[in-house]
């Protein structure tokens, strides 16, 4: 039977059709999306983050990162941000800020909750630079949440409880330090393995002497002919490597492809992709993509590209750089919608300013504070 809009009046509530009845979910009354007139505060400053050993892949070797941290405040409430730049991108620590400082005057005179309009405008700022926008990004939408007063993964209609088992990367070193770097990873299920330079069978072979877990193997481009590359994922699969991840420049498209259509095991886009734009051409040589909200820009476009993916039938890998629990903890909210987490950048250092996203026994356990959820300070 219909009931009329007096009848449902009465049993519902006088106030419960009245303008500024309706509220966000966690939101203590509507009063708690208002903002004054103006844009953000601007803060920002750069931080060493030390590395537990150091840090080698097939291009380079690090024994730190500095990244920059960015703080947005508007009304009492403000939001967090980190960039870890990448020199694989053309960007630099000097360039990151500079980027931040460009972006100033279109954030103190925005309407933070046009934050896709905001994230436009700062996109075509400068060419690249993609680490210092995500910072930013990352900022509007923590500040965003904690407006709001729910977490990112709520905010996006995500279920926190279906994030997966995270892996811990083991980068290239001598065998004495692989074998101690797997032993501190006791708690991890699940591996991923750098190689692409010419001792990947020691590697191996040092891997295999003290586990049998499942591996993942990242050749960050190293593999440079499609005949070798071939060769190696095989002998891979064979050593329970269950995907490979770039394991060609990103530019030899042709060669990849080749390797796909003879490859047992799945093949995965990393440097080789940025922004959703990337992704159709790539599906021809790639079953998945690694996205990292560093190289995407942001974690609006981060989760563009998931859909993108998506319709496209290719899996999905959320990768990221060395970063505090900051940085980790807002690409975790994305967790739920993909495959293959690898978000063990915080891990990987010893002087982590924040504490947010935990893992256990490798499974990602998000925290259900507004925002990102992080605890610390820059």
């Amino acid at each position: 039977m219909l009931m009329s809009r007096k009848e449902f009046i009465k049993k519902t509530g006088k106030g419960a059709l009245s303008a500024g009845a309706l509220t966000f979910a966690g939101c203590a009354d509507s009063d708690s999306i208002k903002t004054s007139p103006g844009g953000f505060g601007l803060a920002y400053k750069s931080k060493r983050l030390e590395l537990k050993h150091a840090w080698t892949i097939a291009r380079n070797t690090s024994q730190y990162k500095e990244n920059v941290f960015v703080r947005l405040e508007k009304d009492g409430v403000f939001g967090l941000g980190e960039a870890a730049h990448n020199v694989r991108y053309g960007e630099s620590l000097e360039s990151t800020i500079e980027t931040i400082k460009l972006a100033e005057p279109v954030l103190k005179t925005c309407n933070p909750w046009h934050f896709v309009d905001i994230h436009l405008k700062i996109k075509v700022l400068c060419k690249g630079q993609t680490a210092a926008k995500a910072a930013l990004d990352m900022a509007i939408l923590d500040w965003i949440g904690k407006k709001l007063g729910i977490p990112l993964y709520q905010f996006w209609g995500l279920d926190k409880q279906k994030a997966p088992q995270t892996t811990f990367s083991i980068g290239i070193d001598t065998p004495e330090i692989i074998r101690k770097k797997i032993q501190e990873a006791e708690p991890y299920p699940l591996l991923k393995i750098k190689m692409g330079k010419e001792n990947d069978k020691e590697i191996l072979e040092t891997v295999r002497s003290v586990t049998d877990k499942t591996l993942r193997v990242d050749a960050n481009e190293g593999w440079k002919d499609k005949e070798m590359a071939i060769r190696k994922v095989e002998w891979l699969a064979e050593n329970g490597v269950d995907l490979v991840e770039q394991p060609m420049p990103a530019e030899m498209l042709e060669e990849t492809a080749w390797v796909r259509e003879r490859a047992s095991i799945p093949i995965i886009a990393d440097e080789a992709v940025k922004s959703a734009g990337d992704i159709p051409v790539l599906a021809q040589a790639y079953d998945g993509i690694n996205i990292k909200i560093d190289k995407a820009g942001g974690l609006q476009e981060s989760l563009r590209m998931i859909w993108m993916a998506r319709s496209l039938n290719m899996k999905i890998m959320l990768g990221c750089m060395v970063a505090s629990s900051l940085s980790i903890t807002a690409a975790a909210h994305l967790s739920p919608a993909i495959d293959y987490p690898d978000l063990d950048g915080h891990l990987l250092i010893s002087n982590d300013p924040f504490q947010g996203a935990k893992v256990k026994e490798g499974w990602l356990v998000l925290p259900d504070k507004p925002g990102i959820g992080v605890e610390g300070e820059f």
